[in-house]
Parts: C-alpha cells; structure tokens; sequence
C-alpha cells in the first residue's frame, strides 16, 4: 500500500472513530468516487453505528431518482456545485443522517456525452449538516489510476469534513 494510502485510510480511520464517539450518522451520494467515501468509512470496527447508507449514483437518472432535482442538473450540468449540494441534501434527507456528503465530478478522461462541463480531475462535492450545506470545488492533479483519483477526492473531503467538524 503506498503511503497517500495509508494517509488517507488512516484520517478516515479518525473520522469513523470521531463520528461513533459522537453518535454522529453519515450517508454519502457519490458518482465519481462509486463509493469509496463509503467504503473508506466502513474499513472502521463500529462503522455500522454511523453509516446510515449510501448512493452510488453514476448516471444522471440514479441520481435523479434519489431525489435530485433533474432542473438542477439541467441548469448547472451534473458537473457542478450545485449538483453536489443537491446529492448530500438529498441522501441526508433520505437517510435523516447528520452529515450527507455528495459527491460529482469527471477523473482522469472527458465525458463524451459532456465534453464541455467534464474537466479531468475536477471535483466537486458539498457537506450536508443540520447547520446548512457548503459545496466544494477541487482540481486534482494527473493521477495514475482511478482509484488514485478517488483517493485523492477521498482526503479532500476528509479535510474538509475536518474543519466542519472539528475533528
């Protein structure tokens, strides 16, 4: 396992075990991680204590039918903020969690059916809380792997999640 690996498992190792301590619950509506945020969280002894469930929405129809607005994908395209506060809105909803986590953006290729809105390695996901939702945009540098991009997405949400929860 490389050392960025380790690094990220290890901080969302920290926050599974910050979330149980707290008796926080956690749900997440990915695309362009497929899960990993999910998986990341129940790589924890305990997880199933604060993993209320999670959405891999790939297309544009899953995530439509789980509740986000198809006027908000069609006005800002499935590659923007606004999609991503819709996703984390819209699973902690469903799961009444309290954290939703969404998460949208294109890894290492264009998307054909999007080439103008699809910028590799752009990310973009948003943090859903009782308080109120931010949305995130991040440019990851090249990355070997899609899995290397995931990761990479991965410890950007685990840094944000971080500062809103004072971890």
């Amino acid at each position: 396992m490389e050392e960025k690996e380790k690094e990220v498992r290890q901080h969302y190792i920290k926050l599974t075990e910050y979330l149980i301590q707290h008796h926080l619950t956690i749900t997440t509506m990915e695309s362009a991680t497929a899960g990993q945020i999910a998986s990341l969280i129940t790589d924890t002894e305990g997880s199933s204590a604060v993993l209320k469930g999670a959405f891999v929405t790939y297309c544009n129809e899953a995530k439509i039918m789980q509740g986000v607005s198809p006027e908000i994908i069609g006005q800002y395209t499935v590659y923007s903020k606004e999609t991503a506060k819709a996703m984390a809105e819209a699973c902690r909803n469903t799961y009444q969690a309290d954290i939703g986590i969404g998460i949208t953006g294109t890894m290492g290729n264009v998307d054909k059916a999007n080439p103008e809105n699809s910028v590799p390695g752009r990310v973009y996901f948003a943090v859903s809380l009782a308080r109120g939702t931010s949305a995130y945009a991040v440019q990851i540098a090249g990355q070997p792997s899609r899995f290397a991009y995931k990761m990479a997405a991965a410890e950007a949400i685990y840094e944000v999640l971080r500062e809103e929860l004072y971890i």
